[in-house]
C-alpha cells in the first residue's frame, strides 16, 4: 500500500529512532510513504494552548498538502496526530472557520485525507496474520505493557482511534510479534507530557507510578507509540523501578530481522539491550 508520510519536528530530533524504525517496518511490511512535500510544524503542543486559529492553521497546511497525493497520511506522534484530527474536526463543522483558515493560508481544504497512525495501518491493512507470518525473530519471553499516553485516543470523538478506555491494537501487534504482553489498567494514563521541562517534580511522580504498576502487573518493558511519552519513560522514573521503554515500531523492527535496532537502542537512556540478551533476542 501506497501512504503520505508526516514525521514531524520529532521524530527529526528527539525521536529519530521512532522514524528510522516506523520506516524499515513500512519497508519490509511493503507499506510504501511518500513524505508530504514541504511540510511544517504542526504547532503541538503549544499552538492550541496560544490561539486557537493557528492551532488549527497549522495542520491544515499539512493535511491540505498531503491532499495532492489523494492517500491516507501517516502520522507517527501522537501529538501531531491529535492536532490534525483536531484541525480536520473543527474545519468540518465550522464553515466560517474554513473559510478564515482557507484565505490565511491560501488554499482550498478538501477533508479528503484520512489521518492514521502506524498502529491503525499495521493492525488494520497489514493485519495480524500478515506480520506473524513476517516475523524471524520472534520476541519470545519479552513482556511488554502497551502504553498509549493521553493523545491518541482522547478526546475520543475526535481522534476514533481504538477503545479509548481500554485499546487492544498495540497488545496484538506485540503478540504477533511473539511477545507476550501483560494486562494493566494504565494504558491510557498521563506520563505528564511536556512538563516534562517545567514542572519535572510531577513528570516523576507519573512516571513511576506508571513504571510500578507495569512491574506489578509482570512486565519487563513498556512499549510506546507517542515520542513524549517515550521521552518521559526513558529519562523520568526513579532507578529503583525503571524498565527499558521502546518505540513499538522498534520491537516489530526486531521481530522481522531489520537492520536498524542496536544503533537505535543505542540511543535510549536505559539501555533494552542487558534485557534482550538476556533473553537470547539480540
Amino acid at each position: 500500500m501506497k501512504v503520505s508520510y508526516y514525521p514531524g519536528c520529532s521524530l527529526h530530533a528527539t525521536g529519530r529512532e521512532y522514524d528510522e524504525s516506523v520506516k524499515a517496518v513500512s519497508r519490509a511490511l511493503q507499506i510504501e510513504l511518500a513524505e508530504v512535500d514541504d511540510w511544517s510544524c504542526c504547532g503541538a503542543s503549544s499552538a492550541h494552548m496560544t490561539n486557537f486559529k493557528l492551532s488549527v492553521a497549522l495542520p491544515a497546511r499539512n493535511i491540505i498538502a498531503a491532499e495532492k497525493s489523494d492517500r491516507d497520511v501517516m502520522v507517527p506522534c501522537a501529538a501531531c496526530f491529535n492536532r490534525f484530527k483536531s484541525a480536520q474536526h473543527h474545519l468540518a463543522r465550522d464553515a466560517k472557520l474554513r473559510s478564515e483558515v482557507e484565505s490565511i493560508l491560501g488554499a482550498k481544504y478538501a477533508g479528503t485525507v484520512k489521518v492514521r497512525t502506524p498502529i491503525d495501518i499495521i493492525y488494520n491493512d497489514v493485519g495480524k496474520e500478515k506480520l506473524a507470518a513476517a516475523v524471524t525473530k520472534p520476541l519470545t519471553g519479552l513482556k511488554p505493557v502497551s502504553y498509549y499516553g493521553c493523545l491518541l485516543l482522547r478526546p475520543p470523538e475526535i481522534c476514533e482511534f481504538d477503545d479509548y478506555e481500554n485499546p487492544y491494537m498495540l497488545d496484538t501487534i506485540m503478540k504477533s510479534c511473539g511477545a507476550e504482553p501483560k494486562k494493566w489498567s494504565y494504558k491510557t494514563d498521563c506520563c505528564g507530557g511536556s512538563l516534562t521541562l517545567g514542572k519535572t517534580d510531577i513528570v516523576i511522580r507519573l512516571v513511576d507510578k506508571l513504571m510500578k504498576a507495569a512491574r506489578e502487573a509482570g512486565a519487563n518493558c513498556v512499549a510506546t507509540a507517542c515520542p513524549v511519552c517515550f521521552a518521559n519513560l526513558d529519562t523520568r522514573p526513579s532507578e529503583d523501578v525503571r524498565l527499558p521503554a521502546f518505540y513499538f515500531t522498534e520491537l516489530i523492527a526486531l521481530a522481522l530481522g531489520t537492520p536498524g535496532p542496536e544503533s537505535w537502542f543505542g540511543m535510549h537512556n536505559v539501555d533494552p539491550r542487558p534485557l534482550l540478551k538476556s533473553l537470547g533476542i539480540v
